[in-house]
C-alpha cells in the first residue's frame, strides 16, 4: 500500500471518527433529555409503541398448548415479520465440522447458475429465492434434523431501511448478568421486551417488538439509549459482552439483504 492509499485511508478513519463522536454526543443529549422526563421511551411511544406480548396474550387468549400447529404458526409469524420474500438457512458440514447460513436458493450449487465467488447472493442475477412459508417455520419449530439444518435465519430489515423489531445480542462470560440487566432496564422505563438464550447456550437475546415498521436507524438509537442507561444506573455493568443490534446497520447494505438473526424456539 503506497503513501497516497495510506493517507486516504487515514482521512476515512477521521470521519468516521468524527461521526461516531458526533452519534455519542447525539445519544448522551437524547439520555439526558429522557432522565429529565423521568422516562426513556415517551415521544418514541407515541409514534413507535412496542408491542407488549403479555398484555396482548392476556387480552386474546386465542393461542395456548392446545391450540393446533397452523394456529402456532400464524401467531409466530406476526411476531417474527422480517422479510418473506427471503429467508436464510442454516448449513452443516459433516466433513469440516463447520456451519453457517446462508440464502435459501433453488439454483444454489448449479454449476449454470451459481457463482458465488463472482456474486453475493442479494446481486446474483439468477437467484431464485424460496419465500418464507408455514412449511417451513413447521420445520424449524420440529427441528427434527440432527444437525439444525432446518433453522431459519430472518432478515430484519426491509426496503427504505426500516424493521419490525430490535434485538439485542449479548455473548460471553458475563452475558447472563448484562441482559438481565438491560432487560429490566427496557421494563423499568415500560419497553416492553423479551429475553431468550441463544441457540449456542452461551448467550442470550433480547427482542424488543414495534407495533409497525420503524426505521432502523431509530430502532438502534433506542437500544444504544438503553445500553447507556444501563451502565450509568448500574456501576457494576461493563456490558462486555454485548456484541450487536439486530438489524446491525442503519441502511441496507448495498447487494445485501444486512444481517440475519436466527429464529428462536428452533426444536
Amino acid at each position: 500500500m503506497d503513501f497516497d492509499n495510506i493517507n486516504e485511508k487515514y482521512e476515512q478513519l477521521l470521519q468516521e471518527n468524527k461521526m461516531l463522536r458526533e452519534e455519542n454526543e447525539q445519544l448522551r443529549k437524547l439520555l439526558s433529555e429522557s432522565r429529565n422526563r423521568g422516562d426513556l421511551k415517551d415521544d418514541f411511544e407515541e409514534e413507535h409503541p412496542t408491542r407488549d406480548l403479555k398484555k396482548e396474550h392476556m387480552i386474546s387468549g386465542t393461542v395456548n398448548n392446545q391450540s393446533s400447529p397452523e394456529e402456532k404458526i400464524k401467531l409466530f409469524l406476526s411476531l417474527f415479520s422480517g422479510r418473506t420474500d427471503v429467508y436464510a438457512k442454516r448449513w452443516y458440514s459433516l466433513k469440516t465440522k463447520k456451519n453457517g447460513y446462508q440464502p435459501a436458493c433453488a439454483n444454489e450449487w448449479d454449476l449454470e447458475l451459481c457463482n458465488k465467488q463472482r456474486y453475493k447472493c442479494g446481486a446474483c442475477p439468477n437467484s431464485a429465492f424460496f419465500q418464507l412459508d408455514e412449511k417451513t417455520i413447521y420445520a424449524h419449530l420440529a427441528g427434527k434434523d440432527l444437525y439444525g439444518r432446518d433453522v431459519v435465519g430472518m432478515y430484519s430489515m426491509f426496503e427504505g431501511d426500516t424493521c419490525p423489531f430490535l434485538v439485542v445480542d449479548f455473548d460471553g462470560k458475563q452475558f447472563e448478568k448484562d441482559a438481565r440487566a438491560f432487560y429490566q432496564s427496557c421494563w423499568s422505563k415500560s419497553i416492553p421486551a423479551y429475553m431468550e438464550r441463544s441457540r449456542s447456550g452461551e448467550g442470550a437475546h433480547i427482542w424488543i417488538f414495534f407495533t409497525e415498521n420503524i426505521s432502523a436507524a431509530l430502532a438502534r438509537r433506542l437500544g444504544s439509549s438503553i445500553l447507556t442507561y444501563t451502565m450509568e444506573s448500574r456501576g457494576d455493568i461493563s456490558f462486555d459482552s454485548y456484541d450487536r443490534f439486530f438489524p446491525n446497520q442503519d441502511r441496507m447494505p448495498e447487494g445485501g439483504f444486512g444481517n440475519l438473526i436466527a429464529l428462536p424456539l428452533q426444536g
